[in-house]
């Protein structure tokens, strides 16, 4: 029965019945389904998972973040297979370290961590345990630092949060104390591991698994970021434009545990005190940047992000991804259409045979050829996926496109050919890139825009695109937005929508074995859409003040011409034959960026403007597809788009 089978609650009992008949009659050979030469290809669901070991231990991270005169510990709650113990058989483990199994919550569900009334773990959220464990894993749920029922002090990201989670692949792997209670003194050896370690986890907690791995961690074999930051000054800023409305101070202060909010005052104010909302980068944001070591990292990784995310940004999927391929790591990566979403909810079974295949192949060794499939998924429509064979494709070329002045202002063309000319516009903070892109073809004060003529061939962006400015402004500050736009009609997953492009329903599917306390039976989703005449590829930010330094921003001379570039997030779309692609040049980004201190009037000098796309087929692909002018004039009608949701206060 293939292992992505969805099964509904009752068939599932039946499933379960004859798995435990199978184990009990064929016993450890019937772990693996094997190929033809013997070798194991697959995990199969052979231990019981309501006898699986629930137990509990709390890890000496060596490290006094909360100040109390001892070192912190953190709890790791464990499910493992019993019969594997018994049977002296040595288990890898999955492992998600979070900061929100009590104050949030996982999932499309919101499912935090239960207890029995000693204290021992009954419930996990999401179906890792439940589908794994079975299957001969072990699986591992760490409160970070300062959360549930861990010690120390949320640090956002820093050395307390990677530290509290290195500290358990240590233990796991022989190298670190670990205890049965929180305050006494009796160790715990991890005995039933191999020590080989997988982790995974989205958003906050897939950040913690890219931090963990650019320490080097040995016993650390592969990670799965869905949704993660790779260096959090990204996340709060982007090249000196403020993002968000506050700092990491709030994240803290919303995941801690009621014993961190009386002890963490001085964590609180280093928050507050490294990050001021300037931009300016400093060593707080050093010691959060997972990018720098990349180097580092000797686990293979399986990348995977909503291309629309305006949470987490695919910025930081694109730093993280070029990094370490510098380094040859051993890359898999999915691409969908969706915002902030798990893919268990919005491409669940092939989602969960896929994981499956890459934790036997890279955790028990299994030669399944997940490892010669093409490395990328990437969603083109809803619920429409390809593949590429390498991720960008080879045959990807970084080529430069320039502006020119149209027959209005604010409303020029895109070629390969530099121009000569300027456009002008005026920061306005209650438009957006929404707004941009359906004025496109109409000369309004905020905006500049530059289009190609509808395309005679198809034009796919794949990987990470800069835009380079030289404008000059009549304020002291200013702010950049630079979108690329899909000028076209299309129906697209509807990344603004409460959902970011799946709905839930009332259906469930069940993702392995359930307990009493713990089901493995999730709600059902589907994409929801929206029919739109442009879409917006990629975004970038930036703050002019920042033009020489990253590190710190100064005030602008008025009537002075200032050099910068931006850099766009990473993207994999198609501009299909007979849309447009359109670069748009403008102020602040309603919504997504905070405004600056004045409003700026900026005049952007055309000859050193230009935008460098990753195109696949580089140059001679551009002047293929925009060869021929158009049969007709385009239109200027409006044109309805997603709109920018409000991203003030998310959480990671």
């Amino acid at each position: 029965m293939p292992t992505s089978m969805r099964m509904t609650m009752s068939r599932w009992c039946v499933v379960a019945v004859v798995a435990a008949l199978a184990a009990a009659l064929l016993g450890p050979a019937a772990h693996a389904a094997q190929s033809a030469g013997g070798a194991p290809r697959e995990s199969r669901p052979v231990y019981s998972y309501a006898d699986a070991v629930r137990e509990s231990v709390w890890v000496d991270t060596g490290f006094d973040g909360d100040g109390d005169g001892r070192t912190d510990r953190v709890a790791a709650d464990i499910v493992r297979p019993r019969e594997a113990a018994e049977q002296g058989r040595k288990v890898p483990v999955i492992m998600d370290a979070s900061p929100y199994y009590s104050c949030c919550g996982r999932g499309n569900e919101s499912q935090v961590k239960t207890y029995d009334p000693a204290g021992h773990v009954v419930g996990m959220p999401l179906f890792y345990d439940n589908y794994f464990v079975p299957r001969g894993y072990a699986f591992v749920g760490v409160d970070l630092a300062g959360t549930n029922r861990s010690d120390g002090c949320v640090d956002v990201g820093g050395p307390s949060d990677i530290r509290s989670a290195k500290a358990v692949v240590d233990w796991l792997n022989g190298r670190a104390r670990a205890y049965t209670t929180r305050t006494g003194t009796t160790p715990v050896r991890a005995t039933w591991t191999d020590g080989r370690t997988g982790m995974i986890g989205k958003s906050w907690d897939g950040t913690i698994a890219n931090g963990v791995a650019a320490t080097g961690v040995p016993g650390l074999k592969t990670i799965v970021p869905i949704s993660a930051i790779s260096s959090w000054y990204d996340y709060y800023f982007q090249q000196g434009a403020p993002l968000y409305g506050s700092g990491p101070d709030w994240l803290s202060d919303a995941v801690e545990s009621d014993d961190a909010h009386a002890h963490c005052a001085a964590v609180q104010k280093q928050l507050i005190d490294g990050a001021p909302r300037n931009g300016d980068w400093t060593p707080l944001w050093s010691a959060r940047d997972y990018v720098r070591d990349a180097g580092k990292v000797r686990a293979s990784v399986f990348l995977v992000h909503g291309m629309q995310d305006l949470n987490v940004r695919t910025k930081h999927l694109g730093q993280w991804w070029d990094a370490l391929a510098k380094n040859g790591v051993h890359r898999k990566i999915w691409l969908s259409q969706t915002g902030h979403v798990d893919p268990f909810d919005y491409r669940r079974g092939a989602w969960v045979d896929t994981l499956h295949r890459w934790f036997d192949h890279e955790l028990l060794g299994y030669d399944n050829g997940i490892d010669r499939e093409p490395m990328a998924d990437i969603e083109r429509h809803p619920d429409q996926w390809v593949t590429s064979r390498v991720w960008p494709p080879r045959d990807t070329s970084a080529t430069t496109v320039r502006p020119a002045p149209g027959p209005r202002a604010g409303v020029g063309t895109l070629g390969l050919a530099r121009a000569r000319g300027t456009e002008t516009f005026t920061d306005d903070p209650q438009r957006s890139e929404t707004d941009w892109a359906a004025t496109v073809d109409t000369s309004t004060p905020e905006k500049a825009g530059f289009v190609t003529p509808p395309l005679t061939h198809d034009l796919r962006l794949s990987g990470s695109s800069q835009v380079t400015v030289t404008a000059t402004p009549t304020t002291a500050t200013a702010h950049l937005s630079a979108v690329l736009v899909d000028l076209g009609p299309d129906t697209i997953r509807d990344y603004a929508d409460a959902g970011e492009g799946v709905t839930t329903l009332t259906d469930r599917t069940c993702w392995g074995a359930s307990t009493a306390g713990d089901s493995a039976c999730y709600l059902e989703t589907k994409a929801t859409t929206t029919a739109v005449d442009h879409t917006v590829v990629s975004r970038g930010w930036a703050d002019l003040g920042h033009y020489a330094s990253a590190s710190k921003g100064v005030p602008l001379t008025p009537g002075r011409a200032y050099t910068l570039t931006v850099d766009l997030a990473a993207t994999d779309h198609v501009v299909p034959a007979g849309h447009r692609l359109a670069l748009i040049v403008a102020g602040t980004d309603k919504d997504l960026i905070d405004p600056p201190s004045t409003t700026p009037t900026l005049t952007l000098d055309l000859a050193r403007t230009s935008a460098r796309l990753p195109l696949v087929g580089g140059a001679a692909a551009f002047a293929r597809a925009t060869s021929r002018p158009a049969a007709t004039a385009p239109g200027t009608a409006p044109r309805h788009g997603v709109r920018a949701p409000h991203t003030v206060h998310r959480m990671p």
